[in-house]
């Protein structure tokens, strides 16, 4: 598969490296988890899944408008007996890794993001019940985590080109699809575009509006119209790098040469493109992510090639609110390699109305939890509670869900199960959402943030890989693709 000029060695270096350590880490996790499951089988000290609180307070539903991006309250199923409901494998893989660079989930369907293609997937026990396809003419180069609260969302497509063709490898489509239905919307050619590839092009969701950015250029559309609505030239000094979006739109700008950037932060009016504050980041960061719009969040690489810090702002007018360094923590800000978008990208740190929640570093001792995820207040930075892993079983932040932080617990093989759990960290009760037991050969693999999508909604969890690859032993054997678990119980 073609996806424009290649990256550079080092970066080629550094993506195999980080595959090699997480499936290093991975191994290592298993074999000594082995060595515990049989201690723990001798001596019968294993104990499954206590509860520290109660079911949370049923909230009303979340009322919004169809543009805007879906928010959705969670409530614990009547049963939390995990099933499994999607399976779905790929087949006819080449030498080639297959990308999957999406996975959304709906009320009732898994849609998953995969090479040139969109397909959904009904969530359906005893069956892999694929309900529909959409080609999209061209390799997916970026997409959004977010949908629209009636279930839309937009990705932008490489169109295939002829090996010669100087456009080859341009990311310069951007489609509106109806994941419910696989309808494409709308479809537009983004001007200016020509060297917007998969490595450097993402876009966002807010308002209405569809925003992409490349880094040489950048434009906007009405999300039900497909109409232009802003966007800038290549010839600018400073260009939007990228964008942040949800309840708000925030934009990061690039000024300079990599070498002697400087950053600014911009919240934007979503309809125009217009500036409404600025923060300037200090010189001498490397790098910024933008994980949260709103409230506004940055993941800043000051003097590394890692986040070091985060910075949190105020919404009104864009000061600082408060450091927290990241020493300790690991928010995976760029973990997924250079593909598809991901800028606003970081599986380790989820952002909610006043806290936010980062997994912090791996404990690889037998007798202490294998991580924990820490509650940080947004406005003072201060360290608002935590919820610990157990030895070997890492805990992963998956969203929030109003005052409350929805994360997966990694099982222990056959002894104690993974866990979708619901944990507020003012009253530190914890609610189990889902028990259940991913594909030995497969959890590895999915329970790691950094090598597998994770998404939670109503009462269902997913799992999708972001890079499919054939194993040379049995080149004909299918991979997994997506795999889903839930609830067939109505919910409380």
């Amino acid at each position: 598969m073609s996806f424009g000029p290649p990256p550079s060695v080092y970066t080629a270096s550094a993506q195999s490296a980080d595959r090699t350590r997480a499936r290093r880490r991975g191994r290592l996790l298993a074999g000594v988890a082995a060595v515990l499951v049989t201690a723990a089988l001798v001596t019968g000290a294993v104990a499954l899944w206590p509860s520290s609180g109660d079911d949370p307070k049923n909230a009303a539903a979340v009322q919004q408008a169809p543009d805007e991006v879906r928010e959705t309250h969670e409530r614990q199923p009547s049963s939390l007996d995990g099933v499994l409901g999607v399976q779905h494998d790929e087949e006819k893989l080449t030498s080639d890794t297959r990308y999957g660079p999406g996975l959304w989930a709906t009320d009732n369907l898994a849609v998953r993001g995969v090479a040139d293609r969109l397909e959904g997937y009904k969530f359906s026990p005893g069956y892999d019940e694929t309900t529909w396809t959409l080609k999209l003419g061209g390799h997916l180069c970026a997409t959004s985590r977010d949908m629209t609260a009636d279930h839309r969302t937009a990705v932008v497509v490489q169109p295939h080109r002829a090996d010669a063709s100087a456009d080859n490898g341009v990311c310069d489509q951007v489609a509106m699809v109806d994941l419910d239905t696989g309808k494409k919307l709308w479809q537009r050619k983004i001007p200016g575009a020509d060297f917007a590839y998969v490595t450097n092009t993402g876009l966002a969701l807010t308002q209405g509006v569809v925003a992409i950015a490349w880094g040489h250029g950048s434009a906007a559309y009405d999300m039900a119209s497909g109409k232009r609505l802003w966007g800038a030239s290549t010839a600018a000094d400073c260009q939007d790098q990228g964008y942040a979006g949800g309840r708000a739109l925030l934009a990061l700008v690039k000024c300079g040469r990599s070498g002697d950037a400087t950053y600014r932060v911009q919240k934007l009016d979503a309809r125009t493109g217009k500036p409404r504050w600025t923060y300037q980041v200090s010189k001498g960061v490397q790098g910024v992510y933008l994980p949260s719009a709103d409230p506004p969040v940055l993941a800043v690489e000051a003097g590394d090639i890692d986040v070091t810090d985060l910075i949190t702002l105020d919404g009104t007018d864009g000061h600082r609110a408060a450091t927290i360094s990241m020493s300790a923590y690991e928010p995976l800000c760029g973990a997924s390699g250079s593909y598809f978008g991901v800028l606003d990208k970081c599986p380790g740190l989820v952002v909610g109305r006043d806290r936010l929640y980062v997994m912090s570093k791996e404990d690889l001792a037998l007798d202490r939890p294998a991580n924990r995820i820490d509650a940080f207040d947004i406005q003072k930075g201060t360290t608002e509670g935590k919820f610990e892993g157990r030895p070997f079983q890492n805990v992963v932040p998956l969203r929030a869900d109003g005052d409350e932080l929805i994360l997966y617990r990694r099982s222990m093989d056959t002894v104690q199960p993974a866990a979708v759990v619901a944990w507020n960290p003012r009253t530190d009760k914890e609610v189990p959402y889902l028990y259940f037991h991913l594909p030995e050969d497969d959890e590895g693999v999915l329970s790691d943030p950094e090598r597998s999508h994770m998404v939670y909604g109503h009462g269902h969890v997913f799992f999708a890989p972001r890079e499919m690859e054939r194993d040379d032993k049995d080149a004909k054997s299918p991979v997994l693709s997506v795999l889903g678990v839930g609830s067939v119980g109505p919910k409380h």
